[in-house]
């Protein structure tokens, strides 16, 4: 089967067989037991485990699974429908454990398209494989696609780095980016808690070359996490598990519930080239 992904190491097309993928130039990636493919050269890691690590990614997929992120998965899947050709080819940029890669899959899919997606972290893909098995899952850098330039309808970066430069390349013309973003007040109340002064999130909307603005849609819900295990699992997905004080951490690990506000903004873009 012909993939999505190209060769990293020659940057000709692969075409996957059984437990492997191959290329002309003769390189060959076995695929792991779980079905997802490392396409991450030695010489781009920047560390012996890049990406979040095991921890981190058990703590999100727990997170995830209850549910309360699902309104932005939902909107996320209804901007494909509405922008998306027919039969898309789609990448999920920094797919982490898929939890939106698989939806996103199943939506690509009932349009006669096909899924690919992407992550540093090695025990977030394996997740996202057995999630999504589908669709194509590689250890892969955003800044490095593994993937052949404009070759890609949908692109979407949830949470994830920006590379517009490389999302630019891989995208045809006429190509959308999806690219989600935090509100000013996403996660505000457990900011709060973890914060004697909590700021409010910086709101903009920068102007991207190559891409030009469709929309950016606003994405909010409430939810109340039931228990400290919940609330550990988001503290331990976001970035404030790393640079809070321990007061901060100390006061949150006394709550048994906590109300939180999800806000997200669904940047929507498309290759400004599409017209001409």
């Amino acid at each position: 089967m012909e993939s999505l992904f190209v060769c990293p190491v020659c940057s000709r097309g692969l075409t996957r067989e059984a437990g492997r993928y191959v290329c002309g130039g003769g390189h060959s990636f076995d695929l792991a037991r779980e079905g997802y493919v490392n396409l991450l050269p030695a010489n781009r890691q920047h560390s012996k485990a890049p990406g979040d690590d095991r921890g981190m990614a058990a703590a999100r997929t727990r997170f995830l699974e209850g549910g309360w992120y699902g309104p932005l998965r939902e909107r996320l899947c209804s901007l494909v429908e509405k922008y998306a050709p027919e039969r898309p080819a789609l990448l999920d940029a920094g797919c982490g454990e898929g939890w939106y890669t698989s939806a996103l899959a199943e939506t690509a899919a009932a349009m006669g398209g096909r899924t690919a997606g992407v992550d540093l972290s090695k025990p977030a893909v394996k997740k996202a494989a057995r999630r999504c098995p589908g669709g194509e899952i590689g250890v892969a850098s955003v800044y490095h696609l593994p993937l052949e330039a404009r070759s890609v309808d949908v692109l979407t970066d949830c949470f994830s780095p920006l590379a517009a430069e490389e999302f630019y390349r891989v995208l045809k013309p006429g190509g959308i980016f999806l690219y989600v973003v935090p509100g000013p007040r996403h996660l505000w109340e457990l900011k709060r808690v973890l914060y004697e002064n909590p700021y409010e999130n910086e709101e903009r909307r920068e102007e991207y070359p190559g891409f030009r603005y469709l929309e950016v849609v606003p994405v909010e819900t409430t939810f109340t996490l039931p228990s400290q295990a919940d609330i550990q699992d988001l503290f331990r997905m976001t970035p404030y598990f790393w640079k809070t004080p321990r007061e901060g951490a100390e006061r949150l690990a006394r709550l048994d519930a906590l109300t939180v506000t999800g806000q997200f903004h669904i940047h929507v873009m498309r290759r400004e080239d599409a017209e001409k």
